[in-house]
């Protein structure tokens, strides 16, 4: 067990624990995808964003770097391709390179992702919001939308978008969703998109060739969770306008990008442009509660790498001689010390909560595991954020430039917290949930009690100090 890769990348009493439920399949995928990271993804980072244009802003969108289709060739060639495909519902969907793993496997292997957060999902086809719309064409398409967009998403040949988010809209309560309509055309039967959205993901890229959308089909039903449907609108279509892609904290992650988009009048037809055909209408809200679990689980995994090659940085930022101030090794002092002690034992605090939800996945599904996944949702972004911001400081300002990848880092797991539902909504349903134990808790208080006070009685005692 000493010599084990994976022991460069979570604690070795973590592994103790989920060791022994990992196949020796999924033992050897990590071990190749180790090497394969080290090897292949690390090293081509530079070159992945020296290949982003920044001659002009409509060349940022126009092109992808040609290094990451040189990494999906190695990473279909190794068997890294679709990992994030569990078993049951998806197995064979990845023509075997996929299919099959647990989703704690696959958290073990996510994690290892995010130490190259942008480039390594990309590179083995694990990308949001790509997994998430492939489980929803796979579980809820017809079998043309599937032949048409899930196999070549499964392949790695084009990218899609999730549109919920509404400009104007507090969408975080996703019955507000209201200013995109999906209506029947009172000419030719068809359905007529129209909307606003915004912050979504991958609009802005040129593979992009679907957009999936939730868009209110049916306004007077007299239940808000029957109202949306999900339809399916090609980009490329008339009346699809990216209006622009918006920054985070000046960052465009071009060439994806996180963009506003308006419907103006796209006209789909009902059994090809609508998930399900027309069995699929008002089940909206039915089909995104399914797609987000896992997603949301995803992203708590990569985040535990992002933060895990936080402090790595940090390790070697303070052990620089270079770097030393009056007169010592910036390890040396006391303050950063404690830092270095308190980014580790959160890491892999966090760390724990993750593969527990990804183990309650694999034993009650994603509806079974919503408290182990919420409660990961909202602690792992705050503490990789915290590990990021130690590291950024002993940059100093070096830390918050384009010369390290924290500053990003910080900006891409600060939008997590929003992403899927704020922090506040999963807050308060974990709280709410606990809530809901107290009457059992108290049948269960008044039961000792009982015979708490039984005993002190037959033992001539009136009342104890506690």
């Amino acid at each position: 067990m000493s010599d084990s890769p994976v022991l460069k990348y979570i604690s070795a009493g973590a592994w103790s624990l989920v060791e022994p439920l990992i196949s020796q399949r999924a033992k050897t995928l990590l071990s190749t995808l180790i090497e394969f990271m080290e090897n292949d993804v690390l090293p081509s980072e530079k070159l992945f964003h020296a290949q982003i244009p920044t001659d002009s802003p409509e060349a940022r969108w126009a092109s992808v770097p040609p290094i990451l289709e040189e990494l999906k060739d190695k990473a279909k060639q190794k068997g890294l391709w679709n990992l994030w495909l569990s078993g049951g519902d998806f197995q064979g969907m990845a023509g075997g390179q996929g299919g099959g793993l647990s989703n704690l496997e696959y958290a073990v292997m996510a994690e290892t992702m995010g130490h190259s957060a942008i480039l390594a999902p990309q590179a083995t086809n694990c990308s949001a919001p790509d997994t998430g719309n492939m489980e929803v064409l796979a579980r809820y398409g017809t079998s043309k939308q599937k032949d048409k967009y899930l196999v070549p998403l499964l392949k790695g040949e084009i990218r899609s978008s999730f549109a919920m988010t509404e400009y104007g809209v507090a969408s975080s309560d996703a019955t507000n969703i209201r200013n995109t309509t999906a209506l029947p055309s009172s000419n030719s039967g068809k359905l007529i998109v129209k909307g606003h959205k915004w912050w979504i993901t991958g609009a802005g890229d040129p593979r992009n060739a679907i957009h999936i959308v939730l868009a209110m089909t049916d306004p007077q039903n007299p239940s808000p969770h029957k109202r949306h449907s999900l339809v399916l609108v090609e980009p490329r279509l008339q009346g699809v306008k990216v209006v622009r892609p918006l920054t985070v904290f000046g960052y465009d992650d071009a060439p994806e990008g996180h963009c506003e988009v308006v419907y103006d009048g796209v006209e789909i037809d009902v059994e090809s442009g609508v998930v399900g055909g027309r069995a699929g209408l008002g089940k909206g809200f039915e089909i995104i509660q399914a797609r987000l679990g896992p997603g949301r689980l995803h992203h708590c995994m990569r985040t535990i790498g992002i933060a895990s090659r936080a402090l790595d940085i940090l390790l070697q930022r303070v052990s620089d001689p270079n770097r030393k101030t009056f007169g010592k090794y910036l390890r040396e002092h006391g303050t950063v010390i404690a830092d270095i002690a308190h980014s580790r034992a959160e890491i892999d605090s966090a760390r724990l909560l993750v593969l527990a939800a990804a183990r309650r996945i694999d034993i009650a599904g994603a509806k079974g595991a919503m408290q182990d996944i919420g409660i990961a949702k909202f602690t792992v972004p705050s503490m990789a954020l915290k590990v990021i911001d130690r590291a950024m400081q002993v940059h100093g300002a070096e830390g918050i430039s384009q010369d390290t990848p924290l500053a990003y880092y910080y900006a891409s797991l600060r939008t997590l917290r929003y992403a899927d539902g704020p922090d506040e909504v999963h807050i308060q349903q974990i709280g709410k949930n606990e809530l809901k134990r107290v009457e059992k808790l108290n049948q269960k208080s008044a039961k000792i009690n009982k015979e708490s006070d039984k005993l002190l009685r037959e033992n001539g005692k009136v009342k104890a100090k506690l």
